[in-house]
């Protein structure tokens, strides 16, 4: 005779699975069977493959040819100059001078780097707004750009944001000295940046022109000239398309970084890359680093199939490899010692 408890609980939907191969966990698998062989041989081939690869990558990168220059000290004076921000509209020039004495042959870049200064701070990284960078109409009032936003009489800011008013501003010229002659190395300022972000992240609002299309708004505090003259020779590299101003917005994790600026066009002289020889940088000097204790370098560098001049991923591979080999061998040593005491006891 059936309870009233039984009765409830056949009346309640049962919790079993359904008895089907798949809920029951009784499909196929493939249980591997760890033996001193498998786990041994893993180890070392993993060691010998994370040691060639870390090997191949620290001779790559050791081919890199590079050559930074440190400005900050030979433009003193315009450093001091730029302390006092009411001289932003007074112009400053300084040169710098250096010696390559072998060819630098390839592709060659040339870097800005900055020292102590930080752009991981999350107000400065989230200081900006996206949809106006795609040429939008939006209110940046309710951005994150504040208190770059707007100047008291309503004009808003284009671009705005901590990230845009802080961008990197000199002006960095290559010149090359031979025979009693100075010769302007052509660069290139253009196709400098990720083609995504010049495609999707970043596009001009629509007007008759750039002029037009800016109407309305005004440069950031600290800039010399509104975004639609940041390049007055190419039209497609003006406004927010610009590849320094998309390059300076990739906001860098560390304090000291370097981000590329220009590339050295292979034209008559250069076909090759640059000749050993004198050369010197002539720097319109605008952006200021005195006031964090900051450092400004210039760096030309070659680059190779792995990159360029970042020894980091060699390294971290070497160090997996040895490590893995090193435990294949420690393994080993444990598996004969406890074999032996094994033969012993048997014995």
């Amino acid at each position: 005779m059936k309870t009233k408890t039984d009765q409830d609980a056949q009346a309640r939907p049962s919790r079993c699975p359904d008895n089907s191969a798949f809920k029951q966990q009784k499909l196929p698998a493939w249980k591997p069977q760890l033996s001193i062989a498998t786990v041994l041989s893993s180890f070392f081939v993993i060691g010998a493959a994370c040691l060639a690869a870390g090997i191949c990558l620290i001779l790559s990168t050791n081919s890199v040819r590079e050559i930074e220059i440190n400005y900050s000290d030979k433009c003193s004076n315009c450093s001091k100059l730029r302390e006092n921000s009411s001289n932003w509209n007074q112009e400053c020039n300084c040169s710098a001078g250096f010696v390559l004495k072998e060819d630098m042959l390839g592709d060659v870049f040339m870097y800005y780097g900055l020292q102590n200064f930080y752009q991981n701070h999350r107000r400065y990284m989230i200081s900006k707004s996206n949809a106006q960078l795609l040429g939008r109409d939006v209110n940046i009032q309710n951005s994150y750009c504040a208190p770059f936003t707007t100047y008291q009489n309503g004009t808003p800011m284009a671009p705005c944001g901590a990230i845009a008013n802080s961008i990197f501003n000199d002006t960095i010229d290559l010149f090359y000295n031979v025979n009693s002659s100075v010769i302007q190395v052509p660069l290139l300022k253009t196709g400098n940046s990720w083609w995504t972000d010049k495609n999707v992240k970043f596009r001009n609002p629509v007007g008759h022109n750039l002029s037009s299309a800016f109407a309305g708004t005004a440069r950031p505090p600290y800039w010399q000239k509104p975004v639609y003259m940041l390049d007055e020779e190419d039209e497609r590299n003006n406004g927010y398309i610009n590849d320094d101003l998309i390059i300076w917005m990739r906001v860098a994790a560390f304090s000291t970084f370097r981000n590329l600026y220009r590339r050295v066009s292979r034209t008559r002289r250069f076909a090759d890359g640059l000749p050993a020889g004198n050369y010197t940088f002539r720097i319109s000097y605008n952006f200021p680093v005195s006031k964090f204790k900051g450092k400004k370098y210039v760096i030309l560098s070659t680059v190779v199939w792995s990159g360029g001049s970042n020894p980091f991923l060699g390294i971290a591979y070497t160090v997996c490899g040895t490590a893995a080999t090193l435990m294949g061998f420690v393994i080993t040593a444990i598996h004969l010692k406890l074999r032996k005491k094994k033969t012993y006891f048997q014995k």
